[in-house]
């Protein structure tokens, strides 16, 4: 059960909610972006099994095996809820489907459509928190629970164009030449993202990420009007309905920006990318904010050497300051199981000894 304290009563049995809390273990706690994916042959099976991604995700009972999976073969610190972020734009009135070996595709786009056409349907979220429900009956109780939703600039970029894009153009030219008509988009997402992360929360996860994956591709006036602005409203919001439940914020590419999204948003952690300098985050990020991350996956990919040199690099970093141990961006789908076995052991060897 969560409730108003879930986030401080949870004590040293959850390591990743204590580094939330500002605990520094000896060992710090890890999770991998997309730990349930497609570099494990179970969850392949099961995708083929449901016929499609948007069918696994609504069929709570999957994604709940999803979710879980990882834990079982390797015993992840933290579960992160087994959905996408375009649920929010489909529950705004959107239609969402995926494109064999293009992605993911919105219509009608908001770069020919007014906001206002759209009819919501946040009945949409309902697969989702079923799902939640599910995994949290069945999670060890040492694990924490993750869920996730992408931050309004990221998910504005795929409701104006339709789909991703190299350099998110179409929502960075509507940003600068119709600022008043993109504000409302944002502020539509900011809303629907609360009652989406709020419901999320009263089914039982224990903590939030938000996911700003175009962050990068902002120049810094805008960074701050469409980044740290609709983050920190988020967090605010979600502070006064769930009083002890951690953000952690996730801007990938936001680079020397990082330490103002860090102050401006409020968020309890932040997620760094592979190309960020780890020393360089300790420095600027303020005293005792947890931070996670950053080992790259293509170093997971290659192993050895060069993933137990990162991880040196990375825990010399980041010792004494609060740390979960991540990768800088999700795990790719031809990483190597055994490359990922082997990492937590590196991590965590003398842990019990």
């Amino acid at each position: 059960m969560t409730g108003p304290d879930a986030g401080q009563s949870a004590g040293p049995s959850k390591p990743l909610l204590s580094v939330l809390n500002g605990e520094c273990p000896a060992v710090p706690p890890m999770w991998l972006m997309r730990q349930a994916g497609r570099y494990l042959p179970e969850y392949r099976a099961l995708r083929a099994e449901k016929g499609g991604f948007l069918e696994l995700v609504y069929d709570s009972a999957a994604a709940a095996e999803v979710t879980l999976q990882p834990l079982r073969r390797f015993g992840f610190d933290g579960a992160i809820l087994f959905s996408d972020i375009l649920i929010i734009p489909y529950a705004m009135g959107q239609d969402l489907w995926f494109e064999a070996g293009e992605g993911p595709r919105l219509a009608p786009t908001l770069d020919q459509t007014d906001l206002a056409a759209l009819k919501p349907d946040f009945s949409r979220f309902d697969a989702v928190y079923e799902t939640v429900r599910q995994v949290k009956a069945a999670l060890d109780p040492a694990v924490t629970f993750l869920g996730f939703a992408g931050s309004p600039w990221t998910i504005a970029t795929y409701m104006v164009a339709g789909q991703g894009s190299k350099d998110q153009g179409a929502a960075r030219r509507l940003a600068y030449n119709g600022p008043e008509r993109f504000a409302a988009i944002i502020d539509a997402i900011v809303d629907a993202t609360v009652t989406y992360l709020s419901g999320q929360i009263q089914a039982g996860v224990e903590a939030v990420q938000l996911f700003d994956s175009w962050a990068g591709s902002l120049a810094p006036l805008q960074f701050d009007r469409w980044v740290i602005a609709p983050n920190r409203a988020i967090v605010e919001r979600l502070r006064q309905l769930h009083p002890g439940i951690p953000v952690i914020g996730f801007p990938k590419g936001a680079g020397a920006k990082l330490a103002d999204y860090a102050a401006g948003t409020g968020v309890d952690a932040v997620g760094i990318d592979e190309t960020v300098d780890p020393h360089w985050a300790n420095r600027v990020l303020p005293a005792g904010l947890a931070v996670q991350g950053n080992l790259d996956p293509l170093a997971l990919i290659a192993g050895g050497r060069a993933v137990e040199e990162a991880v040196d690099n990375i825990r010399a970093a980041f010792a004494g300051r609060p740390h979960i141990f991540n990768l800088g961006h999700g795990i790719l789908p031809d990483t190597p199981v055994p490359h990922v076995e082997a990492l937590i052991t590196y991590l965590r060897q003398g842990k019990d000894g």
